[in-house]
This record gives structure tokens, C-alpha cells and sequence, in this order.
């Protein structure tokens, strides 16, 4: 079965810099895949951050991250990786990684097909 696993959350203060992983298993990649990464604070809906296709790598990214965070892929590892600097508490959320095998609409956590646990950041001031 598919499965997608985050890691590399965790408590930093701001201006820290972090490095979120999604693991990817039993998926079937194709030029259609699109993985993405969704934030979800308390008491607010779940917001897109950014995304990536698999194949090529084209990159889109919501106003609020655009040159803060960066989207990337290891095909070798079938892993997603988002690198996320200079943080604030503004960025302090559940991250999630997804998996839509279409790009309409990959903004939408709709779109979305299959979803990894989650992992906290936290950011301090």
C-alpha cells in the first residue's frame, strides 16, 4: 500500500532553518505525479505551501513561502524534501506531504489522493 512519512519537524526559534523529508512507498510514479507539502496551524484550514512533479521537477509555491521555502525531490530515495528558512512563528504548523497523480488543481488539498501523518514545527520568537 502507499504510504508517506514525514520527518524532520521539530521546536527552533526564529530565523532557524529546518529540513522536512516525505518518504515515499508503493507509489507508482508516472509524468502525472505531483507531491506536495500542506501546513495546518490551530484553528485554521490547511493551506498549500508547495509542490512538485515528479517527473521534470516543475516547482509551485503559495505568495506566503516563495523565497523562504524551496521544494525538491531525490528520485534515487523516492523522497520530497522542503527546506524551509527563516522561520517565524507565523510558520509554525503541521506539515504534510500529499500525492495527486494530476496537477489541476494542486493547490487544493482536495486534489489530494494520499496523505503522510504529519510532522509538528514549532518556531519560538
Amino acid at each position: 500500500q502507499v504510504q508517506l512519512v514525514e520527518s524532520g519537524g521539530g521546536l527552533v526559534q526564529a530565523g532557524d532553518s529546518l529540513r522536512l523529508s516525505c518518504a515515499a512507498s508503493g507509489v507508482i510514479f508516472s509524468r502525472y505525479i505531483t507531491v506536495a507539502w500542506f501546513r495546518q496551524a490551530p484553528g485554521k484550514e490547511r493551506e498549500f505551501a508547495a509542490a512538485i512533479r515528479w517527473n521534470g521537477g516543475n516547482t509551485w509555491y503559495a505568495d506566503s513561502v516563495k523565497g523562504q521555502f524551496t521544494i525538491s525531490r531525490d528520485t534515487a530515495k523516492n523522497t520530497v524534501y522542503l527546506q524551509m528558512n527563516i522561520l517565524s512563528p507565523e510558520d509554525t504548523a503541521v506539515y504534510y506531504c500529499a500525492v495527486t497523480y494530476s496537477s489541476y488543481n494542486y493547490y487544493n488539498s482536495s486534489t489530494y489522493v494520499y496523505w503522510g501523518q504529519g510532522t509538528q514545527v514549532t518556531v519560538s520568537s
